[in-house]
């Protein structure tokens, strides 16, 4: 099965990337046919900055690697290789209804949020829909939450297809059952747009520094703790072996455990958990050029599943 998924380049890849997305990117790539992408176009509605665009572009490509991604198993591209999908983002515009693009939720939400609502932040959509239906994609993996955007893919595929004659599989959603909601260091969601993030490959002094700064409440030592109700907790368990896991949760519950030890058992969690992602990051900043090879061998791949469509599609509106 065509499976087809992608992260903006806006910052730094964190813990909730890794266990919103690239976790489960790991155990498809076993059993489907994968093309991951680096969404620098879809970047552009919010990264403004073009040096940064470009060095975060690359080191999102170096993170799925360092994580285990397999180049010789999957795709891995920069989406402004695939220039392809915005020509077919254009070609699907003109059948995509307004209201259908009012209705998304993300844009709704960005807007209350205060970000400028520009054509491109409005029409994510259709470029995301060109993502997916430029590879006759079979399975998009989501969460939960981001269910709407495959169910507008769909809807714009289908509404080509109804006017222009069957051109386009529509995809279906493949929810991320196991997906964890990672707490940020001051308790809300991880996001980079909180600034609240842990990353995988930052230096260790700044993870430490980060680590011991998680926002805890001012329950003593000696007192019972619910770890349920606790985001430091919610952390320990991604990153604890079965049996740290458990003794920490017993402490916890009995008492006798303060934060401070649990922020030092974390960091050491967090480094051993990535120590070999580690060490390959280090491996690929010194190897650039093979970086600049796996993107390379990624586009032509993703070019090549790509221009059947394209074609199929220009010839279906008389191009």
């Amino acid at each position: 099965m065509k499976v087809i998924s992608g992260i903006q380049p806006s910052g730094e890849l964190h813990l909730g990337n890794y266990f919103g997305a690239i976790r489960q990117y790991l155990k498809m790539q076993e059993e489907h046919d994968c093309l991951f992408f680096v969404a620098n176009y879809h970047a552009l509605t919010s990264l403004r900055d073009a040096p940064r665009l470009r060095r975060l572009s690359v080191d999102v490509a170096m993170d799925y690697l360092a994580l285990g991604l397999k180049p010789e198993r999957v795709g891995i591209f920069l989406q402004s290789d695939l220039p392809e999908v915005c020509e077919l983002a254009w070609i699907l515009s003109t059948v995509t209804p307004m209201g259908l693009l009012q209705r998304c939720h993300a844009y709704k939400d960005k807007v209350a949020q205060g970000i400028p609502s520009d054509h491109g932040l409005f029409a994510y959509p259709v470029l995301m829909a060109a993502d997916i239906l430029i590879h006759q994609t079979g399975l998009v993996p989501v969460g939960q939450d981001q269910k709407q955007h495959v169910e507008v893919c769909r809807d714009i595929g289908e509404r080509f297809n109804s006017l222009f004659g069957e051109t386009f599989k529509l995809p279906e959603p493949y929810i991320l059952s196991d997906v964890a909601i990672v707490p940020g260091t001051d308790g809300r969601k991880m996001s980079k747009s909180y600034g609240n993030t842990l990353r995988m490959f930052e230096p260790e002094n700044t993870l430490k520094k980060k680590i011991m700064g998680i926002q805890t409440d001012s329950t003593p030592v000696e007192s019972p703790k619910d770890p349920e109700k606790d985001n430091l907790f919610a952390l320990v368990k991604l990153l604890a072996s079965d049996a740290e896991r458990a003794e920490i949760e017993q402490r916890y519950r009995q008492g006798g455990i303060g934060y401070g030890e649990v922020k030092k058992r974390l960091l050491g969690m967090f480094l051993e958990y990535f120590k070999e992602a580690r060490l390959r990051r280090q491996e690929l900043e010194n190897d650039p050029a093979r970086v600049e090879r796996v993107l390379a061998e990624g586009a032509a791949k993703a070019r090549a599943s790509a221009a059947p469509t394209l074609k199929a599609a220009r010839a279906a509106v008389g191009l």
